[in-house]
């Protein structure tokens, strides 16, 4: 019991005392300009994390969630070019991640191939659709209206933010208090006795790549909303901060596991790594090893954790 109490509050500690240092570390960081600068700078991975937690949880993963973010962006912003009002290009874009996001589980259940290996086959096809789409070159002249997605604020509070906290809080409602979210921690737990048990294994799976895809399609149009272009080349890498954020916050790759707090405070750890190594002058070289040891010592922690309990 304690062990498994210290293992939650222990992604909450290292946030709180990452943000005390910075404060005593630089003058800078500790400003409203700055802190909300971390947020909308955060908001994107924070979102695409949250659609992850509900993939790992099932025991899956989806390495292509960078090239939907793209795909989505592109066709969002394209559609918006074409004369089409704002919050339409956006529900495109929305509706474009979602797309894809069915079909990473359509081919995971139906095709029985690891996910691994099928995200990284649409990572692929995905991010080439996107440059097909463009023909490579960014998609611009949108309506400066879609510039508040991004960088609006309402009574000073990022807009984003607000997003990003409904966000949260749905994804949380459903994992706790809704039927697919309990299917979901029974099929990460034990897939097999899930299936024996009645549950619709394929369906929810399905279901949940399909909403992960969702969540990376809206993260494509606030991304492409802080650029005010639609890039083809966006998102790359961007699944590495998704994964790590829900492992970071107590998920476990091997499924059954994770939780929406925990992915929040793991993507906000990250956000504030890079924000404080960007203001102490500290190298992107030099960012980008902490976060891997950070990533190595969270799965590491998760790993003897659970040789304890066996």
């Amino acid at each position: 019991m304690r062990s498994s109490v210290w293992q939650r509050l222990l992604p909450f500690l290292t946030l709180i005392t990452l943000f005390v240092g910075l404060i005593i570390a630089t003058p800078n960081f500790f400003t409203p300009t700055n802190l909300s600068s971390v947020v909308r700078q955060t908001a994107v991975i924070n979102i695409m994390a949250l659609g992850m937690t509900m993939v790992i949880i099932t025991g899956g993963i989806d390495l292509s969630v960078g090239s939907i973010l793209a795909l989505a962006g592109c066709m969002g912003t394209m559609a918006m070019t074409s004369g089409w009002p704002v919050p339409a290009g956006i529900a495109v874009g929305v509706v474009v991640g979602c797309l894809a996001g069915l079909l990473n589980g359509a081919l995971t259940t139906r095709l029985r191939i690891n996910p691994f290996i099928v995200t990284l086959g649409t990572l692929l096809i995905i991010r080439g659709m996107a440059l097909i789409l463009t023909n490579g070159m960014p998609v611009q002249n949108v309506p400066k209206a879609f510039s508040f997605l991004g960088e609006g604020s309402v009574l000073g509070v990022p807009f984003v933010l607000l997003i990003l906290l409904a966000i949260a809080l749905i994804v949380h409602v459903i994992l706790e208090h809704t039927k697919l979210g309990r299917y979901a921690f029974a099929i990460g737990s034990n897939p097999d006795a899930a299936f024996y048990a009645g549950i619709p294994v394929k369906f929810h799976t399905t279901v949940i790549y399909g909403i992960c895809g969702m969540l990376t399609g809206l993260a494509g149009m606030i991304e492409s909303s802080r650029l005010m272009t639609g890039q083809p080349t966006a998102g790359q890498g961007y699944e590495l901060p998704a994964i790590a954020a829900v492992v970071i916050g107590g998920g476990s790759l091997r499924g059954g596991e994770g939780t929406v707090v925990g992915t929040l405070i793991g993507a906000f750890i990250m956000g504030l790594l890079s924000n404080g190594c960007d203001l102490l002058g500290i190298q992107p070289f030099v960012q980008q090893a902490t976060i891997g040891a950070v990533i190595i010592l969270a799965v590491s922690v998760d790993e003897l954790r659970k040789r304890k309990m066996t």
